[in-house]
């Protein structure tokens, strides 16, 4: 009996070992996912701050520094507006959504296949990291947010200290 459920227990744990695929998905980014990126006056207000979160969370990597892009994400929106409550509330809206656990396609490390959870990277995952990168700026060079500013500014939606 015991034997049965050790060898049950040692196939789980394998199987587990294996889920994670070390092949990194191409950089995505929606801005703030579920969240608007700005407000009515200037639309694209804080979605830069997103799509640098965003870049963390598709690389992932440890518990520290997920808390740290959190902050930088809460701290970058409260520049933005002077707003330290929607700043706030996006920062519990992260921490309590995305978590490596979450089978979304924004939580901690979404670039890798379900199943890294908190990692440290090694050299050969950050070597992805910057080729991935590098692919996506090459081809997108403004970034998700730079066409989306680009167009508001031509259409006379932002003001100049957000330019």
């Amino acid at each position: 009996m015991y034997g049965m459920m050790l060898r049950i227990v040692l196939f789980l744990l394998v199987a587990a070992g294996c889920a994670f695929s070390g092949e990194l998905h191409d950089f995505t980014s929606d801005g703030c996912s579920l969240f608007p990126d700005g407000n009515f006056k200037d639309r694209t207000l804080w979605c830069d701050c997103c799509f640098d979160h965003d870049i963390a969370y598709w690389q992932g990597g440890t518990k520290e520094e997920r808390m740290r892009a959190d902050e930088a994400l809460r701290d970058c929106v409260r520049e933005r507006t002077l707003d330290k409550e929607l700043a706030n509330v996006m920062f519990l809206g992260v921490r309590g959504g995305g978590h490596p656990a979450f089978p979304t396609w924004y939580r901690w490390g979404y670039g890798w296949k379900y199943g890294k959870g908190y990692a440290p990277l090694t050299e050969q995952e950050k070597q992805q990291v910057s080729n991935r990168l590098e692919a996506y700026h090459a081809k997108q060079s403004s970034g998700y947010c730079g066409e989306k500013r680009r167009q508001r500014i031509k259409e006379g939606g932002l003001s100049p200290e957000h330019k």
